[in-house]
């Protein structure tokens, strides 16, 4: 192996922040269903992952007044920290107010980024956020477009400018680190 060959981060718990990005009620309705509901199990699993692990969880809605409310068993899931962003931008990074948001917890440079539509706020949050300095974790089954091809290509993009494209077990399963940490088998147990 070469000296110059990337390294393969890993999602780490001491560091990381859960960013769920427009899951909301009017978009959801608009998403091929039978990916919708693995979606929006690998976000609740990811939740719940993440209270296990006090491991912060910060969400934004895009225009709610159109685009309705966060859907309600993520909503009912999330730790009520912080309100969600309300935004009219694509990129979360120009919202007012995310920004401290996620620089609430200085030391967690690793953003995991979740929800809705992955060709659009997604990929433009990732890219705000990659600027900013973070390392972005993109779980590909915690993610989802109008059109499966939509997705599928700005996978292809993160992939190619240094964004990690994950899974939401792995994801799972990097917090933990090993099979003897006292939550292993609460997280384990989301993912059977």
């Amino acid at each position: 192996m070469s000296n110059h060959q990337a390294q393969m981060p890993l999602c780490q718990r001491a560091f990381s922040q859960l960013l769920i990005i427009d899951a909301q009620e009017r978009l959801a309705a608009a998403m091929p269903p039978d990916e919708l509901d693995q979606v929006v199990d690998n976000i609740n699993r990811l939740i719940t992952a993440a209270k296990i692990l006090d491991i912060p969880v910060i969400a934004t809605q895009h225009n709610s007044k159109g685009l309705g409310p966060i859907i309600e068993s993520i909503r009912t899931n999330m730790p009520m920290v912080h309100e969600p962003t309300e935004k009219t931008a694509f990129s979360c990074c120009t919202a007012p107010g995310f920004e401290r948001n996620i620089s609430s917890h200085p030391d967690r440079r690793q953003l995991i980024v979740v929800g809705m539509e992955a060709h659009i706020c997604i990929a433009q949050t990732v890219s705000g956020l990659q600027r900013w300095g973070y390392q972005v974790f993109v779980p590909s089954d915690a993610i989802i477009s109008r059109k499966t091809a939509y997705k599928e290509n700005v996978l292809e993009r993160m992939r190619q400018c240094g964004i990690q494209v994950v899974c939401a077990e792995s994801v799972g399963f990097e917090w933990m680190g090993d099979s003897t940490d006292a939550q292993f088998r609460d997280v384990w147990s989301l993912f059977k």
